[in-house]
């Protein structure tokens, strides 16, 4: 079980970390978008990460707070797709039970959500009004919960990639994302370029949800064959500048479009939590030992 304030600096830490990552059609170091800036993000990360971590909420309270505070600080929907994935990994972390692996209490978290944090949930995404929420026939988030969070996950994991991850336990993350971080950190020595390289495999992989409730697949195709190329690129060379002018291009090009690849972005900042909070954990084994 790890402490909240080590829960509160793993989360900053990871939000900076991404934001470090130069990923074309986000906001980041090198580039606003949409009307957004880097310090809208870190103001978000700083006022969310305390009804996060928050002991005496459940992880609906937890996601609900989170994204209120961020509403009130910024003004806009910069890290309802963050709450909702670091949520629950926080949560596990500092729920473990003796005995218990990291993973074995996410798998216990997600398997015990309720119906009211369904409800809790429901009103975040409401308050943070993501672009191409719509309408749904069943567990619309406009109407009152009717079944439990996870279970509320599962009917829209096959349209949202977030939602996937409650329904697979963060499969893509566990088993895909954080290989791709820790192999490109290696190597290179640097979070934002490991960052990136999650951004960039996870794209060349998957249609990015938040662009498809937007465009539908009008632009699924063309994002995959840019990213892969970037993938590649990547994989040729642990010296980031000589891929900015890329970057630019690609930033550029994305931008003009009004494409956002929202969904990958929270992934990322998800996957980075994941590695810090195993490093935190390991560390804490290691000195129980």
């Amino acid at each position: 079980m790890l402490k909240r304030q080590q829960l509160i600096e793993a989360y900053r830490q990871a939000c900076e970390i991404e934001l470090q990552a130069f990923k074309p059609g986000n906001v980041s170091i090198y580039s606003p978008a949409h009307d957004m800036t880097v310090e809208d993000f870190r103001l978000s990360a700083q006022v969310s990460s305390e009804p996060i971590t928050d002991p005496e909420f459940g992880l609906g309270e937890k996601i609900y707070y989170a994204v209120k505070a961020t509403r009130e600080a910024v003004g806009c929907n910069t890290n309802l797709g963050i709450v909702l994935l670091c949520a629950p990994l926080l949560h596990a972390a500092a729920n473990a039970r003796p005995g218990e692996s990291w993973r074995q209490a996410l798998d216990r978290v997600l398997e015990a959500t309720t119906q009211r944090d369904a409800e809790w949930v429901f009103e975040a995404i409401v308050l943070a009004a993501p672009a191409g929420l719509g309408e749904s026939e069943q567990h619309d988030v406009q109407q009152k919960a009717a079944v439990t969070l996870t279970e509320a996950m599962r009917f829209a994991a096959d349209k949202d990639r977030i939602a996937l991850q409650y329904a697979n336990h963060f499969k893509d993350i566990f088993d895909f994302a954080v290989l791709r971080y820790n192999r490109a950190f290696v190597l290179s020595g640097d979070s934002g370029w490991a960052a990136l390289a999650v951004f960039a495999a996870m794209l060349a992989r998957y249609s990015d949800s938040h662009i498809e409730r937007k465009y539908g697949k009008r632009y699924s195709e063309w994002i995959r064959v840019e990213m892969e190329s970037l993938d590649s690129a990547m994989q040729l060379t642990i010296e980031p500048e000589e891929l900015f002018p890329v970057l630019y291009g690609l930033d550029k090009a994305f931008k003009a479009q009004r494409i956002n690849p929202g969904t990958t972005a929270d992934m990322t900042v998800a996957t980075v939590l994941v590695v810090l909070l195993e490093q935190l954990i390991d560390q804490q084994q290691a000195g129980e030992l």
